[in-house]
């Protein structure tokens, strides 16, 4: 991370959920430089063309057209280039069947993401979740820097 600044990337489809997301991050106290794209095709072809700069965390939404985060997900940890990249999963996902999103869950922690978030409705709680997840992120990293 250059001069503790945190680059940031949020891909998700929704422009409510990207003007959210984007204000909480604003309001939090870390200083960050947060891109956005809008699908997952438009997440790859970023990567690919910021490689000497890519970010130190991806919140990567699980459903977006033309490639969705599960696919982004898959391809980002079996690239070397990219495999480093710490990712939160971010989504709305709901279900009542609690076994399946548990095991969906376990298959996303497996493939290599660090988070699974579901998108609260409320904005205070959305701030509260980036946070953290930020916050474990970056404690996780410092420490494998010692």
């Amino acid at each position: 991370m250059n001069n503790n600044l945190l680059r940031i990337v949020l891909a998700d489809d929704d422009i409510d959920d990207r003007f959210f997301f984007k204000k909480a991050v604003n309001e939090l106290s870390f200083e960050t430089n947060l891109s956005t794209v809008e699908d997952g095709e438009e997440l790859m072809a970023y990567l690919a063309e910021n490689l000497e700069q890519l970010p130190d965390i991806l919140f990567l939404d699980l459903s977006m057209p033309r490639k969705s985060g599960f696919e982004c997900l898959s391809e980002i940890k079996k690239d070397p280039k990219l495999q480093n990249i710490s990712i939160v999963m971010f989504s709305t996902f709901h279900t009542k069947d609690i076994n399946y999103e548990k095991g969906m869950k376990s298959m996303l922690y497996e493939i290599g993401a660090e988070e699974y978030i579901r998108k609260p409705d409320d904005f205070s709680k959305l701030k509260t979740i980036i946070h953290t997840s930020l916050t474990k992120i970056l404690d996780k990293k410092l420490l494998n820097k010692i």
